[in-house]
């Protein structure tokens, strides 16, 4: 790979990367402070053990981006398309980030957890959400068609509208009373 870095280990504090991109290569081991990667292109990147903590990167490109058992915390990552992301293991950990408006269509996220998330609005269709757990993530608006939530834990999840008759959610756990989720695609009416 001509022209690519190999950088492990270091620390980007505050740096801007709107204008100036991110040089294409690996970086393994490193850390994100307070970066602004707002629709920055971030394409053919690899992420290797990196974490994002209090980064924008909202709008970023994300072409044949890896992201190999990254974490993002405190992140604003709206309109993010992880379905252009390389799909060879991407893994990550989500923790009080904004997630909205984002796309995870034909994802393989198995075991992936999310705390804290706003997902408003985000598209999970064909989406494999294996054991992935939810900790009090908000799905208002978010998109489920296909998808597969088998062994999920959803019960601190909120606000969600799913299809049992679309969806597999073979012994994924929910809770009382955001469960009625489950019911909103056969238009009844529930009252206390």
């Amino acid at each position: 790979m001509m022209g690519t870095v190999f950088i492990e280990g270091k620390t980007f504090d505050k740096v801007d990367f709107k204008d100036a991109n991110l040089a294409r290569g690996e970086y393994e081991s490193c850390t994100f402070t307070a970066c602004d990667f707002s629709h920055s292109d971030l394409s053919e990147i690899k992420f290797v053990g990196c974490s994002f903590i209090a980064c924008n990167l909202s709008l970023a490109v994300l072409k044949q981006t890896s992201f190999l058992d990254a974490k993002f915390k405190d992140c604003k990552m709206l309109g993010l398309r992880f379905d252009h992301c390389s799909e060879f293991g991407l893994s990550f950990s989500i923790d009080n980030c904004l997630l909205s408006h984002s796309s995870f269509y034909k994802r393989k996220l198995k075991k992936t957890d999310f705390k804290d998330a706003q997902l408003q609005d985000t598209d999970f269709t064909d989406c494999d959400l294996t054991s992935a757990t939810f900790h009090n993530c908000d799905f208002a608006g978010a998109k489920f068609e296909n998808t597969n939530l088998e062994r999920a834990d959803m019960r601190t999840a909120y606000n969600y509208t799913l299809n049992p008759a679309i969806n597999r959610i073979k012994k994924a756990k929910f809770s009382i009373p955001q469960v009625v989720g489950l019911l909103s695609a056969y238009d009844i009416i529930i009252e206390k």
